[in-house]
């Protein structure tokens, strides 16, 4: 029984570490097209935003093929700790389904607003691939 239990550990470990080590290729490159830094946007309707990457592909979750993910908006938030499973909330959007864009709603204010392409499992790449973190005005 006890044999059993440290090879079930083990191999969960080993799962675990896997998942967290997705190498991205050098030169990779992530930013948000739509909106721009600094944009004032009316509130009232859902606001369009897109996604951009270079230097690798969107694959959907759950599908591991090299250097590809999926994205993660981040929204009033910093990015996660590095090595970390991506939050699913209010403040970290997941776009499992390999989605390039999204329209979300936000009251009026200042909001940031950036991207986090992660693997497979939800995990960052090895090194993360994220976009400039931006900030727009709602009014």
């Amino acid at each position: 029984m006890k044999k059993t239990v440290i090879a079930l550990m083990l191999s969960f470990l080993s799962v675990s570490l896997f998942a967290q080590n997705q190498p991205a290729p050098k030169g990779a490159y992530l930013y948000i097209g739509w909106p721009n830094n600094g944009e004032v946007i009316s509130g009232g309707k859902p606001i369009r935003v897109w996604f951009g990457l270079r230097n690798m592909g969107v694959a959907p979750k759950d599908v591991k093929f090299p250097n590809t993910g999926h994205h993660h908006l981040l929204i009033d938030t910093d990015l996660p700790p590095p090595g970390e499973v991506i939050p699913s909330d209010r403040n970290h959007l997941h776009f499992g389904a390999g989605e390039t864009e999204t329209q979300i709603e936000l009251p009026p204010g200042k909001h940031t607003l950036q991207l986090l392409l992660g693997d497979d499992k939800h995990y960052p790449h090895n090194p993360p691939v994220y976009s400039k973190k931006i900030t727009i005005t709602v009014k």
